[in-house]
């Protein structure tokens, strides 16, 4: 650092004493030079409030807390899809199980086609025996009449 230049004025004082007055770039020179270490004093306490307030220890605290405010909120949520996915879960077994008992339902259609017809063929041929067993039971009565008294 230079030597800052230094002007000296000489003024009689009380009692005809030379008093020496220092001004000029002096002065200027400390006002600079205690702004200068200002700044980097107030440079060097940030940098160190930054670096203690992200210390990794801080940090992991902090996550910490973070995990001890959370955990209790996170738990009841995961708690409360696995309970919607149960009840989910269920709902498409009844689904599933509903769809398939129509499926089944619409294959057997042909089924019910098939015994339907047995049925009408049956009923049918219940109907021609019963007319031929009226028909026999007729004839018989006819051939033998009534005995008098």
């Amino acid at each position: 650092m230079e030597e800052p230049e230094m002007q000296l004025k000489v003024k009689k004082g009380a009692g005809g004493v030379l008093l020496g007055d220092v001004q000029g770039k002096r002065d200027q020179s400390c006002a600079v030079a205690a702004q200068t270490t200002s700044g980097k004093v107030t440079d060097k306490f940030t940098e160190s409030m930054y670096v203690l307030a992200n210390e990794p220890s801080v940090a992991l605290y902090r996550l910490q807390e973070h995990v001890r405010r959370s955990l209790p909120e996170l738990a009841q949520h995961k708690s409360d899809m696995q309970s919607w996915e149960e009840q989910s879960q269920g709902a498409i077994y009844t689904v599933e199980y509903a769809c398939s008992a129509i499926k089944n339902m619409t294959d057997s259609s042909v089924y019910f086609k098939s015994i339907d017809s047995l049925l009408k063929h049956a009923i049918a041929m219940k109907d021609q025996l019963n007319a031929a067993q009226g028909r026999s039971t007729v004839a018989p009565q006819a051939k033998n009449p009534p005995a008098s008294s």
